[in-house]
């Protein structure tokens, strides 16, 4: 790069000095202006006390910010020393850290704050509905027991039937007291099942409410409107699932279905038999005592399948928890990044800035070298430093020394003065700069008369 180039570089600098001032007024104020929008959701009071305290946050934070800015600008490009450079690169990461925690988070809560209260309200819905479901399934966690009580039923039925009609266990039809006895099994486990079959309609219509519940909020969720108003809408609509939720869990028959097959176990009371002779008796005692043995079986079963259910977790009341805008913000800040990044850019987008002043002065610097000092100065230092050099230079010499003001007017010195001065008569003393002659005329005229 030659010296006219390094000359550019210096008038570009120069003339975009006042687009980095205007850049940097802009860049503030629109931070500011979001900051305003993003910090009156969070104060409370009055409209005109929200109002005072949002400008006077937004006004201090774009004043920090430019300020800070320019303080940088100014300063790191003309710094050599690395020690020094390193200290300022801490102080823009300290002072840029400081501007995200007091801007860039409001920024990007005006940016996506509506957007994130519906994301809430969005994952809301969908935890309900989860909630829901795993209640339901609890509910109807029970209905699988039914297959087997059916089966049982059954069983127990159509033994009685054929010992009636054809006496298939003791040898001899009627009504006796097996049949009495299956017929009575018969009867408990067909209870039982009517049971479970009718807590299934009950937990079929709350679940049935509580899906009308999830359509009005996910309706809430995608309609139009301020949404505040939707998110108040939405709590009232989340307390009434809740509720649903829960009586959806009490629906369960699963406890009551363990109590039945414990006592049907338990309170299985032998009959007495009835026959007409010794040899029939013997023969009801032996088949009741297989049908004990039978209920036996079925209420442990029933017993092991019901202990199943209820060992399942219990579903955990869901509460929702209205969030102001910013606070959706940083929660689900994962789903929001480029308004985030939109919203930093904005408050750390000069310290690009800053960087390629700093590229472009360590490049003048190195292209030009210690000439870079000389090029600071202005036509009327330079010249001044030429006559200082004469001068200094004509002293050394012994020599008079024609000097020239800066009006460009000649001042030549007086012959005899010249004659006088120690440096001409003395040869030793041309090393003496300048020495008072009072008998020596004077080259200045006089200003005052006395």
């Amino acid at each position: 790069m030659s010296v006219s180039q390094s000359y550019t570089l210096r008038g570009q600098l120069t003339r975009l000095d006042a687009t980095t001032r205007i850049t940097l007024a802009v860049l503030a104020l629109a931070s500011g202006v979001y900051t305003y929008l993003g910090v009156r959701d969070l104060l409370d009071g009055s409209a005109t006390a929200v109002f005072l305290g949002a400008i006077v946050y937004s006004s201090a934070v774009s004043v920090a910010i430019y300020a800070f800015w320019t303080y940088l600008m100014r300063f790191m490009p003309h710094v050599r020393q690395p020690s020094g450079r390193r200290m300022l690169y801490l102080a823009m990461a300290l002072g840029s850290a400081m501007i995200i925690a007091m801007s860039s988070w409001l920024n990007a809560s005006a940016l996506a704050g509506s957007a994130a209260l519906e994301q809430h309200l969005s994952v809301t819905t969908e935890a309900y509905q989860e909630k829901l479901n795993e209640a339901h399934e609890s509910a109807l966690a029970a209905q699988s027991l039914l297959p087997d009580i059916q089966l049982a039923a059954q069983r127990f039925q159509g033994l009685a039937q054929e010992e009636a009609r054809s006496g298939a266990l003791t040898g001899t039809s009627g009504s006796g007291t097996v049949v009495q006895l299956l017929r009575q099994m018969a009867g408990q486990l067909t209870g039982l099942q009517s049971e479970i079959e009718s807590s299934r309609q009950t937990a079929q219509t709350i679940f049935d409410e509580g899906g009308a519940r999830l359509a009005a909020m996910r309706q809430l969720v995608t309609s139009q409107g301020p949404v505040s108003d939707r998110a108040n809408a939405f709590a009232e609509e989340a307390v009434q699932l809740s509720g649903l939720i829960t009586a959806l869990q009490q629906t369960s028959v699963a406890p009551a279905v363990k109590r039945a097959a414990d006592d049907l176990g338990r309170s299985f009371i032998a009959p007495v038999a009835d026959g007409s002779d010794p040899a029939l008796r013997v023969r009801q005692s032996e088949v009741v005592g297989r049908v004990e043995e039978a209920v036996r079986a079925q209420s442990v079963q029933l017993s092991q399948a019901a202990d199943e259910i209820l060992q399942r977790p219990a579903v955990e009341p869901f509460r929702f928890t209205p969030l102001s805008a910013p606070e959706a913000v940083i929660r689900y800040a994962g789903d929001f990044l480029p308004s985030w990044a939109g919203a930093i850019s904005i408050d750390l987008l000069p310290a690009v800035l800053i960087f390629i002043l700093c590229i472009v002065q360590d490049v003048i610097r190195r292209e030009d070298g210690e000439e870079m000092e000389i090029g600071d100065m202005s036509a009327a230092d330079l010249m001044r430093a030429i006559r200082i050099q004469k001068r200094l230079q004509a002293s050394e010499a012994g020599t008079a020394f024609v000097a020239e003001t800066d009006q460009g007017d000649v001042v030549r010195p007086d012959p005899e003065r010249t004659s006088k001065t120690p440096a001409a008569a003395d040869p030793e003393s041309r090393d003496i700069v300048q020495r008072n002659d009072p008998d020596g005329p004077t080259p200045f005229p006089k200003t005052v008369s006395r």
